[in-house]
C-alpha cells in the first residue's frame, strides 16, 4: 500500500517553471526588497485579472484585511458586520482597530452571510462596514448583500482569499465592493508561500493603502511619519512567485473542480453525505471540497478513519460567536453557520492529487460507511 500522504491543499507550482524565472530575475537584478518589477507587475496582471482598477501587493489576506479597514475609516468604537462562518484572519483585524464585530449567520443556499440576517442586522446597528467572506470558494449572493450595503450607505469589504476566480453572474468575486482582498497562503489555489492582495476601483486609497504597508514614510530626506505605519509590503521575490502562479489559476480552478464533481458523483448514493449547491449564479473555484454529514457518521469520526491511511482531512471552520475570544460580541441570525460546523469535514482538495490518491479517499469513505 501507498501511504504517501494526502494533503488537503498544499502548494503546487507550475510544470513549467514560471515561479523560478521570476524569482531568478529578481535575484540576478538583485531587487530583493519590497519594491521592484515583480510587485509592480503582479499587481498590475491580479488587478487585469479580476477586471479592477487598483492592487496593492501586501504581506498577507489579514494585512489586506485589516488596511481595507482603515481606508473605509472604521475607528474604535465602530461597528463592523462580520460572517460568522469564516477563519478568524477575518474578524481578527477588526479588533486591530479597535472597532466592535457583530457577528452575521450563514444562508443555507450559500454557506455564506445570509442577506435576512444582515438586514435584521442592520435594524440594530449603523457599522461603519460589512465583510462578507467567499467561503471555500462559493460565492456568496452579491446582489443582494450589495443592495443591502448601499441602501444603507454602508462600505462592503469581500473576503475572497478562498475565491480567487470564483465568479459571480461571470464577475469576478472580490469586485463587488469598494474593497476586495486575496490571499496566496501556502494552502490557497494560488500561493506566494504567504501573501495577499487589496483590491479597488478608488485609486487614491490603494495609493494609502501602499504608504501605510511601507511604514507611513512622508516624502522628505529624513525619516518623517504624519501617520501610523505597517510592515505589510509584498517582497519582490514572492511576488514573482505569484506571477508565475497567476498564469496557471485557470488550470488549478480546472482541476479543483473536477475533484470536487468527482467527490459528488462518486458519493452520491450515500444519502448521509450532502454537497454545497453550485448555484446558478456562479462558477466556483471549489478551492476546497466540504460536505455535510447527517447520519450515522459524525465528523470525528470519518476524519479519523482518513488519518488512518495518512489521508489529510479538516473540520468546516467554527463560527467565530463560538470562538472564546469573540463571545462577547453580538450575533444575528439561527442556527444556521453552526450546524454547518457541527456536521462539516473538507475533504481534500489538493490541485496535485492523482487519480488512484483521489480514489483511495473515495474508497475510505465508502468502506466506512459500508462497515457502520
Amino acid at each position: 500500500m501507498n501511504n504517501e500522504r494526502i494533503f488537503l491543499s498544499s502548494p503546487h507550482m507550475s510544470d513549467e517553471g514560471f515561479e523560478q524565472e521570476f524569482v531568478k530575475e529578481a535575484f540576478d537584478t538583485n531587487w530583493i526588497a519590497p519594491l521592484g518589477e515583480n510587485v509592480n507587475k503582479f499587481e498590475e496582471e491580479l488587478a487585469e485579472y479580476v477586471g479592477i482598477g487598483h492592487a496593492a501587493a501586501l504581506s498577507s489576506g489579514t494585512a489586506a484585511i485589516h488596511l481595507a479597514l482603515k481606508a473605509a475609516g472604521v475607528e474604535k468604537g465602530d461597528y463592523v458586520f462580520c460572517q460568522s462562518l469564516t477563519f478568524s484572519a477575518t474578524a481578527n483585524p477588526i479588533i486591530y482597530e479597535n472597532a466592535v464585530p457583530v457577528f452575521i449567520d450563514s444562508d443555507e443556499k450559500t454557506w455564506n452571510m445570509d442577506p435576512k440576517a444582515l438586514e435584521e442586522a442592520f435594524k440594530k446597528y449603523t457599522p461603519k462596514a460589512v465583510i462578507v467572506v467567499h467561503l471555500y470558494g462559493q460565492s456568496a449572493d452579491m446582489d443582494r448583500i450589495k443592495e443591502i450595503c448601499d441602501k444603507n450607505n454602508t462600505v462592503l469589504i469581500e473576503d475572497a482569499a478562498e475565491s480567487l476566480g470564483t465568479t459571480y453572474k461571470g464577475r469576478q468575486t472580490g469586485t463587488f465592493g469598494e474593497y476586495g482582498i486575496y490571499s496566496f497562503n501556502g494552502n490557497k489555489i494560488i500561493t506566494t508561500s504567504g501573501g495577499g492582495m487589496l483590491v479597488s476601483n478608488n485609486s487614491e486609497k490603494i495609493k494609502k493603502a501602499r504608504f501605510w504597508s511601507t511604514q507611513s514614510r512622508d516624502q522628505a530626506r529624513h525619516y518623517e511619519h504624519s501617520d501610523i505605519g505597517y510592515n505589510y509590503r509584498m517582497s519582490n521575490v514572492t511576488a514573482g512567485i505569484g506571477r508565475g502562479q497567476l498564469k496557471i489559476l485557470n488550470n488549478r480552478v480546472e482541476r479543483k473542480r473536477q475533484i470536487f464533481n468527482t467527490y459528488r458523483e462518486e458519493l452520491k448514493n450515500i444519502p448521509e453525505i450532502t454537497f454545497p449547491n453550485e448555484n446558478e449564479w456562479e462558477y466556483s473555484n471549489h478551492w476546497l471540497t466540504p460536505i455535510q454529514l447527517n447520519g450515522k457518521v459524525t465528523p470525528n469520526e470519518l476524519m479519523d478513519e482518513l488519518e488512518n491511511y495518512n489521508i489529510e482531512s479538516r473540520p468546516v471552520w467554527k463560527p467565530m460567536h463560538l470562538q472564546p475570544f469573540f463571545s462577547e460580541y453580538d450575533f444575528v441570525g439561527g442556527g444556521v453557520s453552526e450546524k454547518l460546523f457541527s456536521n462539516g469535514v473538507c475533504l481534500p482538495s489538493d490541485s496535485k492529487m492523482t487519480k488512484s490518491e483521489l480514489e483511495k479517499v473515495i474508497k475510505v469513505i465508502k468502506g466506512l460507511y459500508k462497515n457502520v
